[in-house]
């Protein structure tokens, strides 16, 4: 028999980095960034500090990997620092976190990601993190390099100095590895970035990808959000497995106490409910630790069968629809926007809140390109395995043709826009440990579904808008060309004189008129609804008559060079048609005199 040995957590996943976001070199440069922002933005908002992050990303010399680069990510904070005791424990020991299981939303939950970041630049650099911390009780900052200990699942500290820093607190934390860079598209270092500013309205960003130059992202809050308190589990969430895991936590508690205390919602009453569905009166007066396995089967089907009520929705976090209002803003020049934050909803057992926010860009994509998708899991952007995450289902699904939009079936709808979906939650199921999608159950899409409909009919509004003015803009114009031509075609038949010539046409124009006033007036209507739309974002984003006016410089300054564009390349056509023509022409010219030519030879046989 072969000898049975056990391994540590860092073991396994030093093993398995594919499962956390490692699995290529192009995934694991966007995963090293993504834990160590998550990282800050969490103990700033802990702390109620408005965070500001400075981000570096430089290649700065060939991997050690085949097709690799060495690449150098920074992130530094404002945050409050961590104390010595503390850095080998988060960047170097695998499931150490004051947040697994707490039923809160915040965006590391785990304890997992900034180790195995650890251990990627360990695996592919020989060297783990460079972390620079300095809490305010600091008068030195604190700096060091840490490791993993892969067999005993430790951190190591090595090269510990105190340095100065002209920081009065805050973490800077430097990994090298072998990596890929990609900028834009799903998975692209810029697409992550704008969506992480996107559902983080107080978030103060600079950063520098390669050759690039520094870019700044200003703030547009100061409302530092405050995560709510953690909410307890709902025992319907549970398999049998998990609700015995979770009963041995509460150690030698008894089962009433440990059911009240451990599950949300569950009081004396729900109790005698759970008894008249087979739950046993002596199980309840028994410790945790006394109550054997078949046991436990037979208090987790009673606790099944029975019908409890759904757990409170306070503890989801919101970014609200005016932070998200003035954060679009930030990603570019937006021609018009609608965003929708849903009220808290119990889906599948658990408090979710759904937001969407859609934008229609100037001068980002074309009308025949598929819309941007950008989804957030607790305001972290979603950037791989699309196709099975429960918003693009919901997305997909919706007839966007309805509001407007050009849509191919069961597909993304097609123009410059942008579609931000953000799912909030303390207990968000994702299918898979790295967090890359969120399962779609049908209570959860559905619930999706209603908030991007909702976001569609406002947008609805400005599109009809506009196609009524179009198609006011037509039936004046065909008026215009037409009406002229009939009444001057109808007096040199009569010889009516140049006078009568006049009113017939301003005649002619007054009954063609009809529908076009029917246009217009359902225009004007149109314009209303919408005015009073944008007044309502106007006043949510603060924008004041001078910014209006600079915004519409911009927009003016966007459309002549799209005029000129289109029509340098109706000159281009006209031009080449005429070429065309001419060289047809020419061709048939010579065919006839060559049938001239025949004609004339078989004349003069005969």
């Amino acid at each position: 028999m072969s000898r049975i040995t056990t391994s540590s957590t860092a073991e396994y996943f030093a093993k398995n980095l594919q499962q956390v976001g490692f699995s290529s070199p192009l995934k694991a440069v966007l995963t090293t960034l993504k834990e160590a922002v998550d990282n800050s933005l969490d103990a700033c908002e802990e702390h109620g500090i408005a965070p500001e992050l400075t981000v570096s990303i430089l290649k700065v010399g060939k991997g050690s990997g085949r097709n690799t680069d060495l690449v150098e990510i920074i992130v530094e904070d404002n945050g409050p620092g961590l104390e010595q005791g503390d850095l080998a424990k988060v960047f170097g020991e695998y499931l150490a976190s004051s947040k697994f299981g707490r039923g809160q939303c915040s965006r590391g939950q785990q304890g997992i990601g900034i180790s195995a970041a650890t251990t990627w630049a360990q695996l592919t650099n020989a060297a783990g993190v460079k972390v620079t911390s300095k809490t305010q009780k600091m008068r030195k900052a604190i700096q060091c390099y840490i490791d993993v200990d892969i067999k005993g699942n430790k951190g190591i500290i090595k090269k510990k100095e105190t340095v100065d820093w002209d920081k009065s607190n805050g973490l800077r934390v430097e990994f090298r590895i072998d990596g890929r860079v990609q900028l834009n598209g799903d998975g692209g270092l810029i697409t992550y970035l704008e969506g992480t500013t996107l559902v983080n309205p107080h978030l103060s960003l600079n950063y520098k990808l390669l050759d690039n130059d520094w870019v700044h992202v200003g703030r547009v809050s100061d409302d530092v959000p405050k995560v709510p308190p953690p909410t307890l589990p709902h025992p319907h969430t549970m398999k049998l497995g998990e609700f015995m895991t979770h009963a041995g936590l509460y150690g030698k508690m008894t089962l009433d106490k440990f059911l009240k205390k451990g599950f949300s919602r569950i009081s004396d009453n729900t109790i005698k409910d759970m008894m008249k569905h087979g739950l046993k009166k002596d199980h309840l007066k028994r410790q945790l630790t006394a109550i054997k396995e078949t046991e436990y089967k037979s208090i987790f089907q009673a606790i099944q069968e029975t019908d409890l009520a759904n757990p409170t929705t306070r503890s989801v976090l919101t970014v609200g629809e005016e932070g998200l209002a003035k954060s679009i803003q930030r990603i570019g020049e937006v021609d018009f926007f609608s965003v929708n934050t849903r009220k808290p909803k119990i889906c599948d057992h658990k408090p979710v809140v759904v937001e969407v926010a859609i934008a229609r860009f100037i001068n980002r994509g074309d009308a025949d390109d598929a819309a941007q998708l950008i989804r957030f899991a607790n305001r972290v952007p979603l950037q791989f395995d699309k196709a099975a995450c429960a918003i693009t289902k919901a997305v997909e699904s919706v007839n966007w043709r309805s509001y407007g939009l050009t849509q191919p079936k069961n597909s993304m709808p097609l123009g410059p826009y942008v579609f931000a979906v953000a799912v909030t939650s303390p207990f968000i199921k994702f299918k898979n440990a790295s967090k890359e999608t969120i399962d779609a159950s049908d209570e959860l899409v559905e619930e999706i579904r209603r908030a991007l409909m909702q976001a569609g009919q406002k947008l609805s509004r400005h599109i009809k808008a506009e196609h009524r003015a179009a198609d006011l803009e037509r039936k004046i114009q065909h008026i215009e060309k037409f009406a002229p031509i009939l009444v001057h075609g109808l007096a040199e038949i009569t010889k009516a004189p140049k006078k009568r010539e006049l009113a017939a046409t301003e005649g002619l124009k007054k009954i063609l008129g009809r529908d076009a006033d029917d246009a217009e007036d359902k225009l004007k209507e149109a314009e209303g609804r919408l005015k009073v739309l944008k007044a309502k974002q106007k006043k949510t984003l603060g924008i004041n008559e001078q910014q209006e006016e600079v915004a519409k410089e911009a927009t003016k300054k966007n459309s002549k060079k799209a005029v000129k564009k289109t029509t340098k390349k109706t000159v281009i056509k006209k031009a080449t048609t005429k070429r065309a023509s001419t060289k047809k022409g020419a061709v048939t010219k010579k065919v006839a005199q060559k049938k001239m030519a025949k004609k004339k030879t078989t004349k003069k046989k005969r």
